[in-house]
């Protein structure tokens, strides 16, 4: 059984039109769905001592993820508001929350270590503890959402042995281009998620490509962190490239049928914030296509 641990970011996802909540983030999202795929589990990351780091914690004790090593920090969790048009998620605004201070001790490190790979993303805010993983963690995947600026793939490309990336708005040969380049930069293995029009993956030379597979759909939320986890257990599992895309897309397409990240929601009351993100709602609202990951 392979083990995954996700590290970093999380969010309370706040749907504004729905008047519910649901636990999310990145790293959360991809150890719930890699554990629903019969991995064994883990995150570590800073949730604050409110309701929503209540509802987190709980939401991972649900799932049978490991959450020994969650961290717990005065103040409001980070949350993310939302607005949903034919089930597509439309991303309004967003509250970092409480500061993510890692302090990585020696014990720390030997327990990231006993994983067969980490997986954290460009929202993680490890700050000085971003090189004590990359030393401690036999294998680490990175999600780069949609930053693909050239300090920002300098600075964290070197070292991954997994690189994902959202590209739904570039040209079949800017996404060619794009796995060339963190290739180059030093990743082992590159994912090019491109919305409708499927997933690009490179290692070395090969190249395989996966279109978007049909699905009915409930929301979108959380499909790109679907197909991270699926491939990712594909891998560990021994798949070829070819297997491991077409797993990801596979369960991506399963993530689109339920609501929220992975379910757990519940009754949101509303807030000043969320009802002042609720009126930003226009016709320039992001509407970006499924597996397209955006900042929460």
């Amino acid at each position: 059984m392979a083990r995954i641990l996700g590290l970093g970011d999380n969010t309370i996802d706040t749907y504004v039109d729905r008047g519910l909540e649901f636990p999310g983030g990145n790293a959360v999202n991809v150890a719930v769905m890699a554990h629903r795929l019969g991995a064994d589990a883990a995150y570590l990351g800073c949730v604050g001592d409110d309701q929503g780091g209540d509802l987190l914690r709980a939401a991972l004790e649900a799932e049978g993820v490991d959450s020994a090593r969650l961290r717990r920090r005065p103040g409001s969790n980070a949350r993310a508001w939302l607005a949903h048009d034919a089930g597509d998620r439309r991303f309004l605004r967003s509250d970092p929350g409480v500061r993510a201070d890692y302090r990585l001790e020696a014990e720390d490190l030997a327990y990231i270590a006993g994983f067969d790979l980490v997986h954290t993303s460009i929202f993680g805010d490890l700050g000085t503890a971003r090189d004590q993983v990359r030393t401690a963690a036999r294998r680490l995947a990175f999600d780069f959402s949609t930053r693909t600026s050239e300090d920002i793939l300098g600075r964290f490309t070197p070292g991954l042995d997994f690189a994902f990336l959202s590209a739904a708005d570039r040209s079949d040969h800017e996404a060619e281009d794009l796995v060339r380049r963190v290739i180059s930069l030093g990743a082992g293995c590159v994912v090019v998620t491109r919305g409708a029009a499927g997933a690009l993956a490179g290692l070395g030379a090969q190249r395989t490509r996966q279109p978007a597979l049909p699905t009915r759909v409930v929301d979108t939320l959380g499909a790109g962190d679907g197909l991270i986890a699926g491939f990712l257990v594909a891998v560990l599992d021994g798949a070829s490239l070819d297997e491991a895309l077409r797993a990801g897309a596979a369960f991506a397409a399963r993530v689109c049928t339920w609501d929220g990240g992975f379910g757990h929601g519940r009754p949101w009351p509303g807030d000043e914030a969320g009802a002042e993100s609720f009126q930003s709602i226009s016709a320039t609202a992001d509407r970006r296509r499924p597996f397209s990951k955006e900042p929460r």
